[in-house]
């Protein structure tokens, strides 16, 4: 329950703060002239002259909810106004913000924030919204792998206690034996992304085609096992060097972290993705200006309004595929949305916005993929930097 509590008040949270972002010159109330509350100033109409204060202020507790409502969802008209055009006519959103209609809507960061703790939110309850269409390949896989382990368990165990009995040859060939099966074991251990059970055994040169098991679940391994060779598994004993042999004990040693505990890797991942979403923005603005060079008469700030509110939605949309995922709609229908939406979205809004004709948006739009692409990259990277740092 602490979980939901957590939650609900993230979003109000962030609610909250888009509202203190927002200029309130555009909220509605009601008065019939007198002097301000807040600042004394004589005021003939609804809002102060001198500090922009609305003469009537309540002091109810409807009107205590009615503010925590406008904090969330902007009620009394900016989020009503602003979502149907961020949704459907993105590029002119953008172009009249740009072009100082700022009352009527709510501002690209305010929208950005509210986005983002509300995503939180979402996710806070949902957890993962997106499960596998019907998670038997990777049940099947997990239990192989689990049998397999448990095969190469008895069978080191065995191989073992015909050790001791063994002598000149039969001996030798017994420790060979043993030492694949014990690679083979680790292999499985990173696989599954738990610790090696044998720590001492190199993987560096290991093969575990000579062993007597075989079959699919076999190869699956010697394929792992190639992997790790080849550097595509990162590993606790895994050759990192940087020619810093100080960052290469400690690269090695966040590894081995990593192994022992994937999980709290993947929950700094999520906790510095809410943290850290604002890197978004400057991230994508370089590449917004290269998608739009040869454009003139327009500016960075124009670029970061257009990109504010572009990132808000993709957010928003996430959000909804994720509650149309948890409550059952198809996955085809939410699948869809995620995948081809998002660049009928980037295109709307880059002609509309930055008057373009078809096929200029088009192309352009093809570049700003790209882009999009190369942004969320170095996004993600930052955050396994700041995961593994961490």
């Amino acid at each position: 329950m602490s979980e939901e509590l957590e939650a609900i008040g993230t979003a109000v949270e962030g609610g909250l703060i888009a509202k203190a972002l927002e200029d309130e010159s555009g909220a509605a109330a009601g008065g019939k002239g007198g002097n301000c509350l807040n600042c004394g100033a004589v005021v003939t109409g609804n809002y102060c002259p001198n500090c922009g204060q609305a003469l009537h202020v309540h002091r109810s507790i409807g009107a205590f909810w009615h503010d925590i409502l406008h904090g969330v969802l902007h009620f009394e008209g900016k989020f009503w106004r602003t979502l149907p055009l961020l949704a459907w006519k993105p590029g002119e959103l953008t172009r009249r913000y740009i072009h100082g209609e700022r009352a009527r809507f709510i501002s690209p960061m305010a929208l950005f924030l509210f986005s983002v703790f509300m995503m939180f939110a979402v996710f806070s309850f949902l957890g993962d919204p997106f499960p596998s269409s019907d998670g038997t390949a990777d049940d099947e896989w997990s239990t192989g792998v689990t049998r397999q382990a448990g095969q190469f368990d008895g069978q080191i165990k065995a191989k073992t206690a015909q050790l001791n009995l063994a002598d000149g040859a039969d001996k030798t060939k017994l420790e060979q034996e043993i030492l694949d099966l014990k690679k083979g074991r680790n292999v499985l251990a990173t696989m599954m992304g738990k610790k090696m059970p044998y720590p001492d055994v190199n993987l560096g040169d290991g093969d575990v085609r000579g062993t007597s098991l075989s079959g699919d679940d076999l190869a699956k391994i010697q394929t792992g096992l190639d992997d790790i060779q080849a550097g595509n598994v990162l590993t606790s004993d895994s050759s990192l060097q940087t020619g810093w042999p100080a960052a290469n004990k400690w690269l090695a040693s966040a590894f081995k972290k990593v192994n022992a505990n994937p999980e709290l890797l993947l929950y700094k991942l999520k906790a510095n993705g809410y943290k850290f979403a604002w890197l978004l923005i400057p991230l994508s603005l370089p590449f917004v200006w290269l998608t739009l060079i040869g454009r003139r008469g327009f500016h960075f700030y124009d670029h970061a309004v257009f990109t504010t509110y572009s990132i808000s939605f993709m957010s928003l949309l996430f959000i909804t595929c994720a509650v149309l995922a948890a409550t059952g709609v198809s996955g085809t229908l939410w699948g869809l949305l995620l995948v081809f939406y998002p660049p009928f979205h980037m295109y709307r809004q880059l002609r509309h916005g930055y008057g373009m004709s078809r096929p200029e948006a088009l192309i352009r739009t093809f570049f700003l993929l790209f882009f999009t692409v190369i942004s969320l990259s170095l996004f993600f990277a930052i955050l396994l930097a700041l995961g593994i740092l961490g």
